[in-house]
């Protein structure tokens, strides 16, 4: 009996992943009304940045140096050994938006439960800024090779000795996560 509702457990919750993951590749229809939703992102990104800023020094002249950041304010994760992530956000050059992307990503491994982090992908120079513009569906690790930052013992950002293209930062609700990749994100442009 057991056997079977750990199965009927395991199924349901693999598939309403894979269904997560799948329905988040397509483009949200919503309620249409595309004004309201990109305010909705400006505002999260707004304030994912402002959050950056005051736990992260040096964060700010970081994101200052780059050619164009891509901020993800809310991507959120779940998953029972199969699992899956999604969020909106947008692409920035200076203040300017520039375009409105999400992010997807699956995974398989020992994931219960469901978490929601900020990812900031910043493009240090412009062939890396104009490579990822370019791009008809951008894969982190695969179409660029991305540099998570870490904090140094005075408590700054630190990318270490080299300059990197593409730099990433991932920021929970108790700060700069340590150890995580945002290889194999897929990124989209979103119509709005």
């Amino acid at each position: 009996m057991f056997s079977i509702l750990t199965r009927s457990v395991f199924r349901a919750i693999t598939l309403s992943t894979a269904v997560i993951v799948c329905g988040c590749s397509t483009t949200d229809t919503g309620t249409g009304d595309s004004s309201a939703e990109r305010h909705a992102i400006n505002s999260d990104v707004d304030a994912s940045l402002s959050k950056l800023y005051v736990q992260i020094p040096g964060s700010r002249e970081l994101v200052g140096k780059a050619v164009g950041v891509l901020v993800f304010p809310s991507v959120i994760s779940a998953g029972l050994g199969v699992s899956g992530s999604y969020g909106k956000g947008e692409l920035r050059r200076g203040s300017q938006v520039t375009g409105y992307y999400s992010t997807t990503a699956g995974g398989l491994g020992l994931i219960a439960g469901a978490d929601s982090k900020a990812e900031f992908v910043l493009f240090m120079n412009q062939q890396s800024y104009d490579r990822f513009v370019a791009s008809k569906g951008w894969t982190a690790g695969a179409d660029a090779s991305v540099t998570l930052v870490s904090v140094g013992a005075d408590g700054r950002v630190d990318t270490g000795t080299s300059q990197p293209e593409v730099i990433g930062l991932v920021l929970s609700n108790g700060g700069l996560m340590a150890n995580l990749s945002i290889d194999g994100s897929k990124v989209n442009h979103l119509d709005l």
